[in-house]
């Protein structure tokens, strides 16, 4: 072995035999100061359960060789290979030398290059195979590992250890095994080696002699045929064949659901537990005066999801409910008949936005819905970052007096200066663009917790749901209102049919000459904002695998110019609404856009959601391979509101077999948000699916795949669920207790001790 920055961990380092609670011991204690250090700096992995549950990314074998031309420049990578040829000449501009060692999957070449140090040679001989580390660089056109760090195998002769011992020869049954035996590949760095990694690990695992304890218990253990916990980390780490890390990560594939989902079972419970006040509407109130000034008929999905919150609000639990629906499916006004009813209590309840945009059109939408009798009694009140003193000074005693019943805001209403004189619920508009911190600071506000209904029109798959918002109770609308008139959705393949470009704002001028009106959403402002940045609005992070080269992204401020100036549109009121528009002027451009003042409105996502139009009823999403499948589905569904039907054109130049544009593609072949959502799942890397953000730390997925784990998860939610009813507090599960608490750390933590 050469090259190593961090010394192996010392075997005498540690205390010894770990006891059965040993997972959280230190890495320190364990494996010397020095070698901790660089497993936190480059992992986070600061105690011994983190360092078991850094898996191997992949296994390799000495008589199995790495894919050269498929090596990443400018990436770290681990590879198995042989030495064909070790040159050492002397440097031109300077004393020295360089070693020049030649390496092969018997194909393809890269070199090894060390400078002075040529006693490489007599340990780098070509034939000799191992495991090489570093850095890919293309140096004149050929590969290169510039000081790479490196493993040798050991020859037959040599008796690899755990086999014959030291110096003894190999038979053939022990030679072959000793070839094809899988080797651990873990995720490295420049600090910490591959197998380096594997003695650390090596260190633990003796040191634990299989004392771990394992959360699950032995009877649904024995009935789903895994390994103890003890032995699955054994197999996974030191597998002396591949049935051995196959059956490990089955076992921990299934500990990693079982133990995410007790947690969040234990929450959901922890949650329903919490006392509050009820909520229930009284003979004559707010609730009934609406219902009977209602125009028209709630559907009838409406109506059962109203009637679940309804029995939520009555209760003496929080409720913690999660409501998903279709864009325009009417979550909103389910929402409204929810604050109506805390109203009828005394209690007040904030609606929490994305934008000022979307919190400005709620308010008028709220009051409209209203009808200026109730209006005037409940007062709805507007507060956001970018009222006047004035304006903020009485939004801040319309809310702390109780005068306002309902209030909506934007991250304003998480200040220190917000109170409210009796909050009652929560209502929190798309939760995927708030974290979960930020939906228990307003929690906290109320003197009794209140009740929090979250509501998304990006419809959630049921793994993850599961996965994600486990904790709450998830209610579903699929039902859209009567007289909808439906929306064609087309791609527009510009990379292949150049020549449509045209066609589009023809298109568009043929349904303003209906008196209709039209949006263009581009993913930038201006030809500066390479990365779609609008202040309030965020690209979809799966929505960034552009290839490189290729054209700057369409923006407001070039895409205005150019419709102003297209002779098929003269005389047409075309305006901006974007991000970086002072909250006045969004609120005119919206206000005169209802207005029917305008006749085209060239966006950015800042009207992604809930922006209610009628008239509209045509949008072209320009550069749409750059959004994400949920975020091209939450914008067509701004037009098609009204009694006209609706028209999407989705423009494209991604390459017909990228990425991106099946992306497209999927969005233009249905109008199924959940269909959508399984394709979007598919299509999106999974880190991106359970993000941070949205999941308030619970993203930190290891072996989990909610894709083709579905029925994994299902049975460890249902295996969580049996135990957490009938022991809530697990003082007979001691060992899941432990798993839970060290899964819970730090974020997750201080998420799920909020109640």
């Amino acid at each position: 072995m050469a090259g190593t920055v961090i010394p192996f961990p010392d075997r005498g380092a540690g205390p010894g035999r770990l006891d059965p609670s040993a997972l959280e011991a230190k890495l320190g204690a364990l494996l010397g100061a020095r070698t901790a250090s660089a497993f936190e700096k480059s992992f986070g992995i600061v105690t011994a359960g983190d360092l078991l549950a850094h898996y191997p990314r992949r296994y390799a074998r000495r008589g199995e060789l790495t894919a050269i031309a498929q090596l990443p420049i400018d990436e770290n990578v681990t590879i198995v290979a042989e030495v064909r040829d070790v040159k050492e000449r002397s440097m031109r501009a300077r004393r020295g030398s360089i070693l020049e060692v030649s390496i092969s999957d018997g194909q393809g070449i890269i070199t090894l290059t060390f400078f002075n140090q040529p006693w490489r040679s007599k340990e780098l001989r070509p034939g000799v195979r191992g495991i090489f580390a570093g850095k890919v660089s293309n140096y004149r056109g050929a590969l290169q590992l510039a000081h790479p760090h490196y493993e040798l195998f050991d020859e037959f002769g040599a008796g690899p250890i755990g086999l014959s011992g030291e110096g003894a020869a190999l038979d053939d049954a022990e030679a072959r095994r000793w070839a094809e035996m899988p080797i651990p590949i873990y995720p490295a760095s420049s600090a910490l080696q591959s197998w380096q990694i594997a003695a650390s690990v090596g260190v633990v695992l003796d040191g634990m002699a299989g004392a771990i304890p394992d959360p699950l218990p032995v009877p649904a253990r024995e009935e789903r045929g895994l390994l103890p916990l003890a032995r699955a980390y054994e197999l996974v780490h030191r597998p002396q064949r591949d049935s051995d890390h196959f059956k490990a990560r089955d076992t921990l594939r299934f500990h990693e659901a079982f133990v995410l989902q007790s947690a969040l079972v234990s929450q959901r419970s922890a949650a329903h537990a919490v006392r509050t006040e009820p909520r229930v509407p009284k003979p004559g109130g707010y609730l009934e005066r609406f219902d009977a000034a209602l125009p028209f008929e709630l559907t009838a999905d409406q109506r059962v999801v109203g009637g679940e919150i309804a029995r939520d609000l009555a209760g003496e639990s929080a409720m913690m409910r999660l409501l998903q629906g279709e864009v325009g499916s009417g979550k909103t006004l389910v929402a409204v008949r929810a604050m109506l009813a805390v109203a009828d209590s005394g209690g007040q309840s904030a609606l929490l936005a994305p934008t000022e945009v979307l919190a400005a059109q709620h308010l008028r939408s709220i009051v409209k819905v209203l009808g200026p009798d109730l209006a005037a009694e409940l007062m709805p009140t507007l507060h956001t970052g970018q009222l006047s003193t004035a304006e903020r000074k009485r939004a801040l005693l319309r809310m702390v007096s109780g005068q306002a019943k309902l209030v909506v805001g934007t991250h304003a209403l998480l200040s220190d200066a917000v109170q409210f004189y009796d909050l009652g619920l929560v209502v929190v508009d798309e939760q995927h663009r708030f974290g979960v911190e930020q939906r228990d600071t307003l929690r906290q506000k109320g003197a009794t917790p209140p009740h929090v209904l979250v509501m998304t029109a990006t419809p959630i798959p049921r793994t993850v749901a599961m996965t994600v918002f486990g904790d709450l109770d998830v209610s579903t609308i699929t039902e859209l209102p009567a007289g909808r008139q439906g929306i064609e959705s087309f791609a527009v393949p510009l990379a292949e049919k150049p020549a449509w470009g045209p066609r589009i704002w023809q298109r568009v001028a043929e349904e303003l000459e209906k008196g209709r009106q039209a949006f263009v959403v581009c993913p930038a402002i201006d030809p500066a904002d390479p990365g779609g940045s609008d202040g309030l609005d965020e690209q979809s992070p799966e929505a960034t695998d552009a290839q490189p080269g290729a054209a700057a992204r369409a923006n407001v401020v070039d895409t205005l110019a150019q419709l102003r100036a297209l002779p098929v549109l003269e005389g047409r009121r075309i305006e901006p609404l974007h991000g970086r528009l002072s909250a006045d002027e969004k609120d005119a451009v919206m206000r005169a856009f209802q207005a029917r003042e305008i006749d085209v409105l060239v966006a950015t996502t800042v009207i992604e959601v809930g922006v209610d139009v009628p008239n509209a009823s045509t949008m072209v999403v320009l550069d749409a391979d750059r959004f994400g499948v949920s975020q091209l589905h939450q914008l067509r569904g701004r037009v098609g509101r009204g009694g006209v039907p609706g028209l999407c054109l989705l423009v494209s130049t991604a390459e017909p077999d990228s990425t991106a544009r099946r992306r497209v593609d999927a969005v233009a072949s249905t109008l199924d948000g959940f269909e959508l959502a399984e394709i979007d799942l598919e299509l999106r890397r999974e880190g991106d699916v359970l993000g941070s953000v949205q999941s308030g730390g619970r993203s930190s997925l290891r072996l989990l795949r909610v894709v083709k784990d579905a029925d994994l998860i299902q049975d460890a939610r249902g295996l969580a669920t049996e135990i957490v009813e009938a022991d809530p507090r697990l003082d007979e599960h001691p060992a899941l207790l432990d798993a839970l608490e060290r899964r819970l750390r730090e974020s997750e933590r201080s998420f799920l001790a909020k109640t």
